[in-house]
């Protein structure tokens, strides 16, 4: 392949590691290639945008402290389907069309997505469409990217949740009372599970396995009875369906439902049916924000020298993953017709029940 221009933007909602991952396309396509590489802003927006919204990225570029800093500083986008775009008077319009017209405008010859599942599935349907080579790179702090062992951002969430049960736990001592901890995660409990693992909890909740709540109560009482401990912590996953089989969500100020509040509507339950005094703690977007942890500033740098890669090869429809301690390339079609949730017989559900913490349903 000849001297090109190629594109990276970041996609779906932010985490740390981002710019670890931008950072490492650009050095690898001008070091290993002398590619010049095109930052677009804001994801997909910025190739709709008239005119298009991006930058030449270069070694100045990261000259100062981005690779420390969380978040994109190219920017990024969860809403705004390109294939279904909401406009002002209400309807949804396909403007697929000006994505790859964009795309053709900034002359790349390859685009590289970093993104959660939700992304990959847009971003490949539209280089499908526009017959553009597409590299993707997987990101998210729920870890529900399949294919892949681990995602950019997700250890960084981890130590952030169980950062918040380290300083829950002594005041939680202190005024014996059951501290719950709701963590983010979506439809998939992995935070709640390695945190929960990591920070000691007695109990932990996932959508992956449902839950009695006579077991929780069963589980306090145990502690306070045999244990001979006056105080407990919770972690429960965002997506843990409330007593009625639903979700708990809120509607935000764009009409749009969230997920939000399971950890309150345990709490009274847990009172209720045990007497125990309880505070709740809802971590939200705490988790996304923040300097990268090791793993995900290392992971992001490994997935963004192996995209360049991949382009250089001449290969397409493609994601870099993380398998056996070392960077695989996958077929798309696979990644999105697949998701991570937690292997309920897996080892760390046997680690969690090997350690006597309860998951709520024995």
């Amino acid at each position: 392949m000849s001297k090109k221009r190629i594109g990276i933007l970041t996609s779906g909602g932010d985490c740390a590691g981002l710019n670890a991952a931008i950072r490492a396309v650009t050095r690898r396509a001008i070091e290993g290639y002398g590619w010049e590489v095109v930052g677009i802003h804001n994801g997909t927006l910025g190739l709709i945008s008239t005119p298009v919204d991006a930058e030449v990225l270069d070694h100045k570029t990261f000259s100062g402290t981005l690779l420390r800093q969380g978040g994109t500083f190219l920017g990024t986008t969860n809403k705004g389907d390109p294939f279904a775009y909401p406009m002002k008077d209400g309807s949804l319009k396909d403007r697929s069309a000006e994505f790859i017209e964009g795309f053709r405008e900034l002359d790349l010859c390859g685009l590289i997505g970093v993104g959660g599942d939700g992304s990959m599935k847009i971003l490949n349907k539209l280089c499908e469409r526009g017959n553009i080579p597409f590299i993707g790179i997987p990101k998210t702090i729920d870890n529900d990217v399949a294919c892949t062992e681990f995602s950019i951002g997700f250890t960084t969430a981890v130590n952030v949740a169980v950062d918040a049960l380290d300083r829950l736990h002594p005041t939680a001592a202190s005024h014996h009372r059951v501290m719950i901890l709701e963590v983010m995660g979506r439809d998939a409990g992995h935070i709640a599970l390695h945190a929960g693992i990591a920070g000691g909890a007695d109990v932990i909740l996932v959508p992956e396995i449902p839950y009695d709540m006579e077991k929780v109560a069963a589980k306090i009482r145990h502690i306070y009875e045999h244990e001979h401990r006056s105080h407990a912590l919770i972690v429960v996953s965002e997506a843990v369906k409330a007593a009625d089989g639903k979700p708990v969500m809120k509607q935000n100020d764009e009409g749009r439902f969230n997920y939000g509040g399971v950890g309150h509507v345990i709490g009274e339950q847990l009172y209720k049916m045990t007497g125990a005094e309880t505070r709740v703690t809802v971590l939200g977007h705490v988790q996304r924000g923040g300097k990268p942890a090791m793993r995900d500033r290392v992971i992001a740098s490994a997935f963004g020298v192996s995209a360049v890669d991949l382009l250089a090869q001449g290969k397409t429809n493609r994601m870099v993953a993380w398998q056996h301690r070392k960077v695989v390339d996958v077929a798309l079609e696979d990644v999105v017709s697949h998701y991570n949730n937690i292997d309920v017989s897996g080892t760390l559900v046997h680690t969690a029940r090997g350690l006597g913490i309860c998951l709520g349903d024995e």
